[in-house]
């Protein structure tokens, strides 16, 4: 029944027991192997209701006991972990040039990682969905067959995300209002577990707020590189979305007004310095008479390789380092982040780029330390699809439970 505003509610006992149960699977995850007495005084939680507690999740295949602890002072005390096999979390990341799939298992353990080419540029909206709905097929029947538990699915995407998980636009797919979890929802049949479909950047950033050397810190940015570039931004330990899903689009932050040509339409925004698109022109322009490119890893490991000897892909990354260093110094001034990650394609091409985007940034702050710190991803280039795969372990963690087999 709904109270009258301003009125206090009694809790619902079935609420309160759903929250401590979450409560006890976060720090089983943040202190693993711990005992039931270890959960009890770091909670707060009285023994009773821990051992009630500990013993639902065991009873749902989310926590295994690992034996008895003998180092320790007292009685030898049962430990406990979290239980990998029965479940997994999928990822799936949708790129201009190719699509990635990672399903995890609940202890974050990579259970499988797939790659395949996908034009985005040249699908139209039918195919794509079709496409990734096939991937996504293919992968719950590998963990399907495996006996494992589905716990959700989501896909990663280049764009602006509504709330029911239709893509408003994605102008580095070419795609607008286009209906994507339906049509995820029809290929796998209506499945018992979440299917969502959320902004790349957004899950890049999750995935480095969950597993990543920086893990925990409250407030965070991870600057994605790819064919455009995007934010995902954690600020008081939650990611920050807009009213609209539309936070974070730093690609089109406009840093020169009298610039190169942005795919937006305007001139000087970041994406028109530091895209792919735009990298490959300034530092490899030999490669603009192959033809269109529908794959960049090719391109992004040949300047890696040419960037020590060959000044005119050293000058360009220099260039977009100093770019990205004038965004970041702008998000620094709005957002006041510890940490500022960079991910995506400007990891591999970090050591040539990081050291100009310091000097910029150093450069235009107006305070010592403005920024914090500034550092390069060191997940791997899967940490997209495994951000998705990371937000049904969230949900989890928030209470949103499987039940007892």
């Amino acid at each position: 029944m709904i109270g009258t505003p301003g009125t206090a509610q009694p809790a619902d006992l079935a609420d309160v027991r759903t929250t401590n149960l979450a409560v006890v699977l976060r720090h089983v995850r943040h202190h693993t192997p711990c005992s039931r007495a270890d959960i009890a005084a770091a909670t707060g939680l009285n023994k009773a209701t821990v051992s009630s507690l500990v013993a639902d999740l065991l009873e749902r295949g989310l926590l295994r006991e690992t034996g008895m602890a003998e180092n320790r002072i007292g009685r030898p005390a049962a430990m406990l972990t979290l239980h990998g096999r029965p479940y997994a979390a999928v990822g799936i990341q949708v790129a201009a040039d190719h699509l990635a799939a990672v399903a995890i298992d609940l202890a974050g353990e990579r259970l499988l990682s797939w790659r395949r080419a996908f034009p985005g540029l040249a699908a139209t909206g039918g195919r794509a969905e079709a496409a990734v709905a096939a991937l996504a097929g293919r992968v719950a029947a590998k963990l399907t067959a495996q006996e494992r538990r589905i716990l959700g699915l989501t896909v990663a995407v280049p764009g602006a995300v509504t709330g029911t998980g239709g893509v408003r636009f994605a102008p580095h797919l070419g795609w607008s209002d286009l209906d994507l979890r339906p049509a995820l929802m029809r290929t796998l049949r209506h499945p018992p577990y979440d299917v969502v479909v959320d902004n790349d950047a957004n899950l890049a950033a999750l995935a480095e707020h969950r597993s990543g050397p920086h893990a925990g810190t409250p407030d965070l940015v991870a600057l994605i590189g790819g064919v455009g570039v995007s934010a995902g931004i954690v600020a008081g330990g939650r990611l920050v979305r807009g009213d609209r899903g539309l936070s974070g689009q730093v690609g089109h932050l406009q840093l020169d007004p009298s610039g190169p040509l942005c795919r937006c339409g305007r001139r000087g925004c970041l994406e028109a310095y530091a895209g792919l698109p735009a990298l490959v022109r300034t530092a490899l322009p030999d490669t603009e008479a192959d033809g269109p490119i529908t794959d960049y890893a090719p391109e992004i490991d040949r300047m890696a390789a040419l960037a020590a000897g060959d000044a005119t892909v050293s000058g360009a990354l220099a260039e977009a380092g100093r770019r990205i260093g004038h965004a970041v110094s702008v998000l620094a001034d709005l957002l006041d982040p510890r940490v500022v990650v960079l991910g995506g394609a400007f990891t591999p091409l970090a050591p040539w780029l990081l050291p100009a985007v310091e000097a910029e940034v150093k450069a235009r702050a107006t305070a010592p330390e403005q920024t914090g710190r500034i550092v390069v991803s060191t997940l791997d280039p899967g940490a997209v699809a495994a951000g998705g795969a990371a937000l049904a372990l969230d949900r989890l963690e928030a209470g949103h439970l499987p039940g007892c087999d």
